[in-house]
């Protein structure tokens, strides 16, 4: 279906432009300001080379709202392209902030520079929502380039933070979000993580800086084939409660620690971290941590630990009853699903009583899923053969709600634990993790890897899952929203998504008929009911 929105562009010179033309190629605006206060969604502001600060007519801070895109020279990381400035912002959660932009909604800010000089200055502010930074420079803030608090998932990739006074990147409050690919260099701390975050860290490179990555509070970040080197003090400072996920088994860390003067991980807390598959020089491992190698045992695998034995012939199911997400009430009509791009995924499930609602009566299709709530549903859904004894996990006692829904799961060959025994049920559940387990589980054949072309982000797939992807991309499992050309597979799933993945993989093994959705993945069309 042809997208008929009419896209506004709008074109802005600081240098030969002037506020009261029409913004066109030929007669652009000479502010962004000026550009924002026309804006109508969704529009696209093209920036000429120059210096975007007050003494140009700007007023900060800027506030780029939902459905715009701010572009300049992408190519070269925002060269010649400087907004520099400094205003007032309210924040929600941090009271007033000395700011340059604040990103709404789904905002872009693409190819600029973006520096601010005042004393505790922040560049970018993010809030909430999910907007995108990429190829952008951050430089010479007065305290860091970007900070992230609220509920904000932003998409930053690509981009250069560089010498400014504290940090290159904040993420705070409960930010989720992917940051992968960017350059932290000649930052007192490259990116510190603090709150009950939980971004996706990957495949940065991260160097020069005092320490390369701070964690702190609750922070539980994931941690993914970053190259952290050579920073003057460290490359990983863990403090208070926080706990990085540095890979498992079947997902390795694949993180590159070396060159450091004092330590690659300073483990500051009372609790043990286990390091899977990173390269770390042991000497410069500070506090509780063990270090294991990866241990890989097939190209595919789910996130259940690999095992070299035969799987047993029939083993007997746990004699507790499957228990769903939670003691549910029978699924209602909820508000909350009017409208949503999953719904029709959703009803089905319902309607076939695969899925449920929480006790008050909610979905919530937005929040993450849990690893414990995903095995609830895989358990649901295809009531899985055993196929190995599942193990005991030290933190899912029996009368945990999921217990015998894990241990369902576990033994079908969907879900497993980590190296040291632990399920980790609260911890959100990744979307690479859900196809591969996915596919796996349901022993689905493999196809050709090049599949995974069709993804525009297919250099953030494993290389050890690549086939998987590929599998799940052919047989119509990967649902991708809000653009089904973008995989995001390191973030944490949505229960939307989830449930649209596990209604689509019933599809391929036959068990019911396709739904008619966009976002289901390109190569997947031909599966489709029409």
């Amino acid at each position: 279906m042809v997208n008929s929105t009419l896209v506004v562009t709008l074109y802005v010179n600081p240098m030969t432009g002037n506020d009261s033309n029409t913004g066109s190629r030929l007669s652009p605006f000479k502010s962004l300001t000026r550009a924002l206060k026309v804006t109508k969604i969704p529009t696209i502001i093209y920036l000429e080379s120059g210096t975007y600060n007050a003494a140009s007519g700007e007023v900060f801070p800027l506030i780029i709202p939902g459905g715009v895109t701010v572009v300049g020279n992408e190519a070269n990381k925002g060269v010649g392209i400087v907004i520099s400035g400094s205003g007032e912002y309210q924040s929600p959660s941090f009271g007033i902030q000395n700011i340059t932009l604040l990103l709404v909604d789904n905002a872009s800010l693409l190819g600029v520079t973006v520096t601010n000089p005042s004393v505790k200055g922040t560049g970018i502010w993010i809030e909430s929502a999910a907007p995108t930074l990429s190829n952008n420079t951050l430089s010479n803030c007065g305290r860091e380039g970007v900070f992230t608090t609220g509920t904000a998932k932003p998409a930053i990739l690509d981009n250069i933070f560089v010498q400014n006074t504290a940090s290159g990147l904040v993420m705070a409050g409960h930010s989720q979000g992917e940051v992968q690919q960017n350059v932290f260099q000649r930052n007192p701390l490259g990116i510190a993580i603090s709150d009950f975050a939980v971004p996706t860290i990957a495949n940065n490179k991260l160097s020069e800086n005092r320490t390369a990555i701070a964690l702190s509070r609750n922070a539980q970040p994931v941690l993914r084939q970053n190259l952290i080197t050579k920073n003057t003090q460290g490359g990983l400072l863990v403090n208070g409660n926080a706990v990085p996920d540095l890979g498992n088994s079947e997902d390795p860390g694949d993180n590159i620690f070396r060159d450091h003067r004092e330590f690659d991980l300073y483990n500051a807390t009372t609790q043990k971290l286990v390091s899977v598959g990173n390269q770390l020089n042991p000497s410069l491992v500070k506090g509780m941590v063990e270090l294991l190698p990866t241990n890989r045992v097939t190209v595919n695998t789910s996130f259940s630990d690999t095992s070299t034995e035969s799987p047993p012939q029939k083993l007997p199911l746990p004699p507790c009853p499957l228990v769903p997400l939670s003691p549910p009430p029978p699924f209602p009509a909820s508000p909350e699903l009017n409208g949503h791009w999953a719904e029709p995924f959703i009803q089905a499930l319902a309607r076939m009583h695969l899925t449920h609602a929480f006790a008050d009566g909610s979905y919530q299709p937005d929040k993450p899923m849990t690893r414990a709530q995903y095995a609830a549903m895989v358990a649901i859904a295809f009531n899985p053969f055993p196929k190995i004894p599942a193990p005991d996990f030290t933190d899912v006692p029996k009368d945990f709600w999921a217990y015998s829904a894990i241990q369902i799961a576990a033994s079908g060959g969907f879900v497993g634990g980590f190296s040291d025994r632990t399920f980790r049920p609260d911890r959100g559940v990744q979307r690479l993790q859900v196809i591969v387990s996915l596919v796996n589980g349901l022993g689905l054949p493999a196809v050709d890897r090049d599949v995974v072309e069709v993804y525009s982000d297919r250099h953030t797939i494993p290389d050890y899952a690549r086939t998987a992807v590929a599998t799940a991309t052919q047989r119509g499992i990967v649902v991708n929203y809000p653009d089904p050309k973008v995989l995001a597979p390191l973030r944490f799933a949505t229960r939307a998504e989830v449930a649209a993945m596990v209604y689509q993989a019933l599809v391929a093994i036959g068990r019911t008929s396709a739904i008619k959705s966009v976002y289901v993945g390109l190569h997947s069309r031909s599966w489709q009911v029409e």
